[in-house]
Formats: structure tokens, sequence, C-alpha cells
């Protein structure tokens, strides 16, 4: 049962205003991807941020008081809260909306690395082609956007990795097995950063860091996600059927430039949940998890060790290599995709261990201090000149024409798994064996009849319950393609909707 997905918060500026509301900018780049009007069909009634994976409800988050706050601030503007949102469910299935401050891009529910791979690119696109629009209207590329986690002024935005797991798994076995885990992940998913940052002090720069979220991890476990941000967050919003599935949803992890860096963080993560499902994980247990991401990520060398509860102290990379050891020892034949993570986490590792210049193009952290350590000792500065934070940022900056990764992609220097024509074909389409790709098929085929979705219901016109396709246990492949089919073939919803309860019926 492997299905997995990314929301991305992007970063955005614009250079021909001394002050940015970025509320106004992201509402606006979101808009500029449409050719009409918006009409609101994004159902929020299914989504409920309160309810805690450890078995209870909180009566209030830290954001709730802000988005008061923000809701006060706002009251003078034109438009509605959902008018600011502008939530849009695309052809490919999925999600590109206003996360009040930033634009936030989630992608189609994936099966396979290769396809979240190519989902995630197309993401990018999709953000960048909504900026060109929105440029050209406003008569200069004065809009910049950013795949990264920080402002440089003590704002950090996220990407979150999201897993579907088996609520037969206790919480707290999770929990155990993931944190260690998540706490040394950045040496292979980091994203880099100049400097150290944090809500209360600002940007401080200097010395180079592993992972740009680090800085502002605050607490092991919690379901807020704005605020007292956790290693490991709690929220329980499965997006599913509640008895029988889970919906991990990682906050800690960096947005990542390289192909490689995302296919081993979601690969990794992937192998290491079907290892605490099957009772495998390593026992580790850390003193204190927080301190140590922190610590872990500000030492580029690799060197730094951090203490178990046992006392042995253990390095970032003594963490990772348990966790490979368990899983190519428990996971080695069980499919080609697993075994493929297996082969590259080793090489990985050993690598860090060996020779890092080896990973330059494929890992965030180590291709952006090549770029770095190259331009100081070119230019002659200190590792606490600001000229190094801009580069930082031009790093991440998603133009063609200026962001800095994409140059050394295209010199043919940084690695890909997906080709142009992949990228391409999941601008317009979801995965065909995943509900993402059903969901961007109706929009596709049926938009003029949606009157309302959530991620796993599609409600169409008529007011009836039987008008609605339910999709929260709909995740067998084969399934998945047989309704597929249905909806391709059908005159209407209600025509595909018949058919598809009829065979449902017919097979209970």
């Amino acid at each position: 049962m492997r299905l997995f997905g990314i929301e991305t918060e992007y970063g955005i500026t614009r250079d021909d205003l001394e002050e940015v509301d970025p509320v106004v900018e992201s509402m606006e780049l979101v808009r500029a991807h449409l050719t009409a009007s918006f009409e609101r069909r994004w159902d929020y009634g299914g989504e409920d941020p309160h309810e805690d994976a450890r078995g209870f409800r909180v009566s209030g988050l830290a954001q709730d008081k802000e988005e008061d706050e923000f809701a006060k601030a706002d009251a003078h503007r034109p438009f509605s809260f959902h008018e600011m949102k502008s939530d849009l469910v695309l052809p490919n299935g999925a999600r590109f909306y206003n996360d009040h401050t930033h634009p936030e891009y989630s992608t189609p529910e994936c099966r396979t690395l290769k396809e979240l791979l190519a989902q995630d690119r197309a993401g990018e696109r999709i953000v960048q082609r909504a900026a060109d629009r929105r440029n050209r209207s406003l008569g200069g590329a004065h809009v910049q956007l950013y795949k990264n986690n920080t402002d440089f002024h003590g704002h950090s935005y996220g990407c979150h990795d999201n897993y579907l797991v088996s609520r037969s798994i206790p919480f707290p076995r999770l929990v155990a097995g993931l944190l260690p885990f998540l706490v040394s992940r950045q040496v292979i998913a980091g994203a880099g950063k100049v400097g150290v940052e944090a809500q209360e002090s600002g940007f401080v720069p200097g010395a180079y860091q592993l992972s740009q979220r680090a800085d502002f991890m605050e607490t092991e476990l919690s379901v807020d996600t704005m605020h007292n941000r956790p290693i490991l967050n709690t929220r329980d919003e499965p997006h599913a059927d509640r008895g029988k599935y889970r919906r991990l949803h990682l906050i800690v992890g960096d947005a990542n430039m390289c192909e490689y860096a995302t296919a081993l963080k979601v690969g990794t993560t992937m192998l290491v949940l079907d290892l605490i499902e099957r009772g495998a994980a390593p026992s580790l247990e850390l003193d204190q998890p927080v301190a140590a991401v922190k610590q872990l990520s500000r030492d580029a060398d690799l060197k730094a060790t951090v203490r178990q509860k046992n006392g042995r102290m253990l390095s970032g990379l003594e963490i990772q290599e348990q966790y490979y050891d368990a899983a190519r020892r428990m996971l080695a034949g069980t499919d080609p995709e697993s075994d493929w993570v297996l082969r590259e986490w080793g090489e990985t590792l050993r690598w860090l261990a060996r020779d890092r210049s080896r990973l330059v193009g494929k890992l965030d952290w180590v291709t952006k201090q090549w770029l770095l350590e190259t331009f100081v000792r070119e230019e002659r500065l200190g590792w606490d000149d600001p000229w190094l934070a801009s580069l930082d940022l031009e790093y991440h900056n998603v133009d063609a024409a200026r962001g800095l990764h994409r140059g050394l992609e295209a010199e043919g220097r940084a690695w890909r798994m997906t080709t142009e024509a992949d990228v391409e074909r999941a601008l317009s389409a979801g995965p065909g064996d995943t509900r993402g790709g059903l969901r961007g098929l109706c929009v596709r085929r049926f938009s003029d009849q949606i009157v309302g979705m959530q991620w796993e219901r599609i409600q169409f016109a008529g007011g009836v319950l039987r008008k609605a396709l339910e999709m929260g246990d709909l995740f067998d492949p084969d399934e998945v393609k047989v309704c597929t089919g249905i909806f391709e073939a059908a005159a209407s919803p209600a025509e595909a909707l018949a058919a598809w309860t009829q065979r449902k019926d017919s097979r209970s």
C-alpha cells in the first residue's frame, strides 16, 4: 500500500515595490493560472487539523489565533477568505492555492518515485508559468518564486511529505521508529543554508549548515504546523477512511531542487515505514531530538554526534547507516523501486563519508555548498558576507533564466530521473493508478458539473449523496483503473456513478 505526495509552499517576492503584500501577491499569482474567473469548488468541510493522532482532540492551535489575527488584519480587503485562498484543483489532480502568504502546490497522490518527481516538477512549471503571466501584466519580471524554506528574515515555510499508512500500526510505534530517522534524514535530503536563523532573533550570517528547516524545529511532537513546529507532526487528518488509514504528515523536511534528493527523501522514508510495520526498525532513542536536529544541521563536516538515552553517541551518518542496514537485510528484493532506493541510499552514505564531490548535482546541500565555496574562493569573501544569502536564495529560484540550480541542470550537471516528456505529461494528467489521476480526469471531463471537491470526494451537481464519487478507500490500483475507465467512457457523471455503483454492488 504505497502512496505518497508532496506539498510545497513557495517563497514569493516582488522587486518593484518597497513593501510587498504577500497575501495579495500570492492570491494574484494563483489567479494568474486561470483563463476564466475564479469559482469556489474546494470543500473545506472535510478538513479538521485539531484531531491529534495520539488519541485526543486539541481545543485550539497556535495557528487558530494567528488566523484570527489575520482575519482582523484582512477585514479591510475587498475579498472574502475563500476568494483569498483561490483554491484550484488542476487537470492533473493537484491542488494549487494561496496558503495566505505563500502560493502552495500539492501534488496528486503518487505510487512511484518517478511519478512523484514528474508531478513535483510539473508544480514548478505551473507556478512559474503563473508568475510569467503575472509579470506580463505588471510589465516586467518583478515577481520571483523560490522553492526553499526561508526568507532569511526569521520566517519559514514548509515542504511537507505525506504518506498513506495503515491505522493498524500503533502511533507510538511510528514515533519510536521515525524520530531518529527524521532527525538524521537531513544528511541526504537537506537543502543547505548559509547562516543561522530563528523566528525571534532573525538571521545571523555565517557558517553553512545542512538544512533550512532545522533552525525552526521546536518540539518532538505536536499537531501544530505554524508555531511550536514538531519533528513529527501528529495531525490526524487522513483524507481517507479513518477506520483503516492514517496520513503521515511530515513538516520537518526541506524543499529540494535536486530530483535525486527528493527521490531519496521519500524513498528512504517509505522503506523505514515498511520496517516499522514489520517491527524491524532499529532500536534507537535520542536523548534530545530537537537539539539533535540543530546540532547535526550545523556541522556540514558530518562529524557532530548526538546522544542516545543509553549514553551512546552517534553521528547523523551512523544513524542513517543503521536504518539502511536494517532495510537492506529485511527489504532487499521486495520490488525494483525498493532495490533502487537501497542501492542509491547505500552509495550516498558511502560517498558522504569518503568523497562528497561525487554527489554534486544529486544532493542539494552538497551542490549548494560546492557553488558557494567556489564563489567565496573566487571573490575572496568571508562566510558572513550577506552576498551569500542572496546566492543561497537564487539557488532555489524556479525561473530557468535566473535559478542557479536550473543553470546547473541546463549544463547537464544535475542528475535527473524524469524526462521533459514526463513533466509535460504530468502537467495535464495525474497518475493513472491513483485517485489523484481520477480526480484530474473529472476536472478535465466534467468541470462544469463539479460543485464541491475534497481529497477523498467529488460532489457533482444534483445535491444528493448518490451524486458524489467517494474515494476514501479507493487505493487499489486495479480498482482505480477500472473506475477511471468508467469515467472516461461515460457521457455524464451520473452515468459514470451509476456504472461504478453497480460494479461495487455486484462485488459486495
